[in-house]
């Protein structure tokens, strides 16, 4: 499909003057709309990125609070950053952002590059952050497609290639560096991910209210309904573990902190193993898993119950013990004793939360 087809089929000029026009006068009133500083529409776009607005919006405030610079952030402790983060998710984005920003710090003297060249260099800048970050920040008319813009642009332009494939991206780049202002770079690219979060919605898309709507071929031919399409993705495979809470005579709660790489790299967690049903012991697996990988005695209690958590590819069930430390821990790098106050201090993947919040309600 070469580009003329895609877009030969609308009015360019209306359908860009409609577009904006709806954006600037119904846009949403959100934070980093507030000005075009690159470094806070960069922070907004990595948090934005698998996670909902109205999850965002308390996050980025916080953050900027504790690191409101380039500067700040750059000279920041990563578990200082890894506990801002903490319940977003997808904590690789925070180390990529803070590894940039250290970049950005050194190599550009804390200033964000404006080239698409200069920017897709940065450690965690996809082509969508790099569109979105030199549009709104810098008016280029860069395109900043993601999943909202390639549903919205499926429909308006009815286009039926599969947006689950990373080939399609490039359709979708090139149809809105046809559509794109020159002018307006910034509000036309916003006005493209305003209209895919509030009206052209993954399902029952508000047509009737949709601006653009005379533009929109999949309308005008019934099949709204029926794009994007969207190949499945794998269903998360089923993980059981088995966790424990271990207690020093104190009071202190036993915490490890995870290996560099990996899942949950560099966080601080309540070890846990893997199990392997219906043959494993839990206790007795848990207590050897203890004393041989961690070089720690426990006595595991009664279970305090069970959380899930899934991941974009793994969904882990988890049991989770109370257990006590048997003998005082020995001095270890990766292991701290700690208080429930002072665990407020430390970062905790949201799984660990969980098993945190059992523990809590039980004590």
């Amino acid at each position: 499909m070469n580009q003329p087809e895609i877009t030969g089929n609308i009015n360019i000029e209306q359908f860009r003057e409609d577009l904006i026009a709806w954006f600037r006068a119904e846009q949403r009133d959100l934070p980093w709309r507030a000005d075009q500083d690159p470094y806070k529409i960069w922070v907004s776009e990595i948090m934005l990125q698998q996670t909902r607005v109205d999850t965002v919006i308390p996050y980025y405030h916080r953050f900027l609070e504790l690191f409101p610079t380039i500067d700040a952030l750059a000279e920041a402790d990563e578990d200082k950053v890894l506990k801002a983060w903490e319940g977003l998710g997808y904590y690789s984005r925070a180390r990529n952002l803070q590894s940039a920003v250290r970049e950005v710090r050194d190599k550009y003297n804390g200033v964000v590059p404006d080239s698409p060249k200069e920017i897709s260099k940065l450690k965690g800048v996809g082509p969508y952050t790099a569109g979105a970050i030199l549009s709104i920040a810098y008016g280029i008319p860069e395109p900043a497609v993601d999943g909202n813009v390639m549903r919205v642009l499926s429909r308006i332009l009815l286009i039926r290639e599969d947006i689950a494939k990373p080939a399609s991206r490039k359709i979708f780049e090139e149809a809105v560096r046809r559509l794109i202002s020159h002018e307006s770079p910034s509000d036309f690219n916003q006005a493209l991910m305003e209209l895919g979060a509030l009206i052209c919605t993954p399902t029952s898309p508000s047509c009737l209210l949709c601006p653009v709507r005379e533009h929109c071929i999949a309308f005008h031919e019934g099949v709204q309904a029926q794009l994007p399409v969207k190949s499945k993705k794998k269903k998360p495979k089923q993980v059981l573990l088995a966790a424990a809470i271990v207690e020093d005579q104190d009071g202190r709660i036993l915490i490890r902190r995870r290996p560099a790489e990996g899942l949950l790299a560099n966080f601080w967690e309540f070890p846990s193993i893997e199990i392997q049903r219906p043959y494993a012991n839990d206790r007795e697996a848990l207590e050897r898993f203890y004393r041989e990988e961690l070089g720690v005695k426990v006595a595991i209690d009664e279970s305090l119950g069970q959380i899930q958590h899934i991941f974009s590819h793994l969904d882990w069930n988890v049991t989770v013990y109370v257990a006590q430390l048997a003998k005082p821990l020995e001095d270890k790098e990766n292991l701290r004793l700690v208080s429930l106050p002072e665990l407020a201090g430390f970062a905790l993947p949201v799984p660990h939360q969980k098993m945190l919040s059992l523990y809590s309600v039980k004590i």
